[in-house]
């Protein structure tokens, strides 16, 4: 081999091993990253509610956790390997609130080497659901801590009592008397004696030539999203869930003032409810309407105007009511639902059932609305549009969803947050919804009860 020959292979040796030292030194660190990720603690939320309380810790990778129950005290331990006691974890006790229904204390604590031990201190006996959820939206990896008391509040015991059994004055001004409760269909509490006054009584009678309605109607209404799922978010960072609570809140203060008319809210604070367990509460309470609230967004901020929806069982009405659809129905993958404990009865609740029935009256109560809402503010749609919104689909309950205005609109974001806007279009859904009970009243109720 000629000298010359012996110098080009001696550097092309010197660059195959610059190369491979290249190489080396750029793939090692991030091979050696990914080798030692451990998953962090992004964030940790608590939402308490009479239903339920729910603890969210937001993690940047998936990790391993066990959890047991211990006795006497109740308690909720949770041991998190892998992960670091950081400040995130050590506030947790500070995130809990004195009159939290469920929980009493909660902390955190290093067990052992690579372990962070969590305990829950609880108020009285529960049922935990443990669960991870995937990424979605603006969240990472979450985990999941639910308790659920082991006697969960009744909503028929909180609802009889929100509002006398015993006949209420006519009103002069409507044509929709009160005189009994419908029957709750459970028991109640054994100091209470329970008396059946009627079977298949007539819910209507005619008095001076008009409908009247011999019970209380009962009315859902629907505040939508909560907790993990905050809806729409506007630009001036106003969230959905915050606007059809307030909104909510009016509405049910005006119903509970006529004298023919009780409510319920599926949530009253800042709390997640997965959309089927809105329908279950408005079934359980045998309710005469199902009233749920939102606030519209689009991509962009010059749309407009309110709506009103009602379930679709041939297809939605048009390309923005699919969407619209899709997206509302999209709340229990954000708010986050066990997919394991769902139950089937429920699930077959939300079927596509025959119910054009309850579809033709859920019109009828829709368009009654959307002309009251017409007098406060510009309507999106002169009429009502139809979707296959799933919190709409109880078979027996006319339905509707009201998107209040676009929270993406800056100008009606701040009219959404106005106190005066609030209460206008809280009068408004009440005007339409006593206009179709008074040409609408609700049939009869199997059974009807007393309490003494």
């Amino acid at each position: 081999m000629s000298e010359r020959a012996e110098e080009r292979l001696a550097g092309r040796r010197r660059l195959i091993k610059f190369a491979g030292a290249s190489l080396f030194l750029t793939v090692s660190p991030l091979s050696q990253a990914a080798t030692n990720r451990h998953p962090s603690i992004l964030a940790v939320r608590v939402w308490p509610a009479p239903d339920y309380t729910r603890v969210t810790i937001e993690h940047s990778a998936p990790l391993k956790y066990t959890h047991f129950t211990v006795k006497d005290p109740e308690r909720l331990v949770v041991d998190l390997e892998g992960v670091e006691l950081t400040s995130v974890l050590e506030s947790l006790g500070k995130k809990v609130a004195p009159d939290d229904p469920n929980i009493k204390l909660l902390r955190a604590g290093r067990y052992k080497p690579g372990v962070v031990r969590l305990v829950m201190e609880l108020k009285n006996e529960v049922e935990p659901q443990v669960f991870e959820l995937a990424p979605v939206g603006n969240y990472g990896h979450r985990l999941v801590l639910d308790v659920y008391p082991l006697t969960p509040p009744d909503p028929l015991l909180s609802l009889l009592d929100s509002k006398d059994w015993r006949p209420a004055p006519v009103d002069s001004r409507s044509s929709v008397t009160a005189d009994i409760q419908p029957n709750t269909g459970l028991d109640v509490k054994p100091e209470r004696k329970v008396e059946k006054l009627a079977e298949q009584k007539p819910a209507t009678q005619k008095r001076q030539g008009k409908a009247v309605i011999d019970r209380l109607v009962t009315i859902t209404l629907d505040p939508g999203h909560g907790g993990e799922d905050p809806g729409a978010v506007g630009h001036g960072g106003s969230f959905e869930k915050h606007v059809t609570l307030a909104v909510a809140k009016r509405l049910r203060a005006k119903i509970e003032a006529e004298p023919n008319m009780r409510v319920a809210l599926t949530r009253d604070s800042d709390f997640f409810v997965p959309l089927g367990a809105r329908v279950q509460k408005a079934r359980r309470i045998q309710s005469d309407l199902f009233v749920s609230i939102h606030a519209d967004a689009f991509v962009r901020p010059d749309a407009n105007g309110s709506s009103v929806f009602v379930l679709s069982e041939s297809g939605a009405s048009s390309s923005a009511a699919r969407y619209l659809a899709q997206k509302e129905n999209a709340s229990d993958l954000i708010g986050g639902v066990n997919i394991d404990v769902k139950d089937p009865v429920l699930a077959r609740t939300l079927l596509d059932l025959s119910q054009t029935a309850t579809i033709s009256d859920s019109l009828k109560l829709g368009k009654a609305v959307l002309g009251a809402i017409g007098g406060i503010n510009r309507l999106h749609k002169a009429s009502v549009e139809q979707a296959g919104f799933a919190v709409l689909k109880a078979p027996d309950i006319p339905s509707i969803l009201i998107e209040t205005a676009f929270i993406s609109n800056p100008e009606e974001e701040k009219r959404l947050n106005d106190d005066a806007y609030q209460d206008k279009m809280a009068e408004a859904i009440l005007s339409g919804i006593k206009k179709y009970l008074a040409q609408n009243p609700p049939l009869a109720k199997s059974t009807l009860a007393r309490l003494d």
